[in-house]
């Protein structure tokens, strides 16, 4: 249950997180909510906390109910060009820039905020204790977990229906025989040492 996270109730706050800086492969995918006070969502918490069926239905609950919401993303290529945090950051960008209404605040998980054009803050476990991050983080979980799903059905050999991209044993072990698909992320060591095998 999401312990308050105290702000004034006038301002319009955005929650943005992402999910996705650890896996080996596909795209790191970020969110931005504002949720709609007159609405209230029950249950939201961290992402990783909740089922796979409770966070399907959360989501649809949020795109119903928020008064805003977006998402944003950078791809394996940028992630290798750029670096992780910083495609992180970017993501973040596009996420809160896709907003069809203008924040007074944006509260990100974590301890490091993008260049935003409004005033932003931090929250170390956000996602645990800001509803509208909480918000944010099922939507970019949701909407990754599904391109995992259909990854794996273009790339059945790696499993990442299963673990999702990170890497796992057996993740491991199928890079290594199967070699690197066009969506590995180049720079993160296990893929560039696929590749030069």
């Amino acid at each position: 249950m999401i312990k308050p996270f105290i702000y004034p109730a006038a301002l319009l706050i955005a929650g943005v997180d992402e999910v996705g800086r650890g896996p080996l492969v596909g795209a790191v995918v970020t969110a931005a909510v504002i949720l709609d006070q007159a609405q209230p969502i029950v249950g939201l918490a961290d992402s990783k906390k909740l089922s796979e069926k409770r966070r399907l239905a959360l989501y649809e609950e949020i795109i119903a109910k928020a008064l805003s919401w977006s998402q944003g993303r950078a791809e394996p290529e940028e992630i290798d060009r750029l670096n992780i945090l910083h495609a992180t950051m970017l993501a973040m960008q596009r996420a809160v820039a896709g907003l069809s209404i203008v924040p007074d605040m944006v509260l990100i998980d974590g301890n490091r905020c993008p260049t935003l054009p409004m005033r932003s803050q931090a929250v170390v476990k956000g996602d645990s204790r800001v509803a509208e991050i909480s918000a944010a983080s099922i939507l970019a979980k949701v909407t990754r977990d599904l391109e995992m799903i259909e990854l794996d059905r273009v790339f059945p050999g790696y499993g990442f229906a299963q673990h999702k991209g990170y890497p796992t044993a057996f993740h491991m072990e199928q890079l290594a025989v199967l070699g690197a698909t066009e969506h590995h992320r180049r720079s993160f060591a296990p893929v560039r040492r696929a590749l030069e095998l």
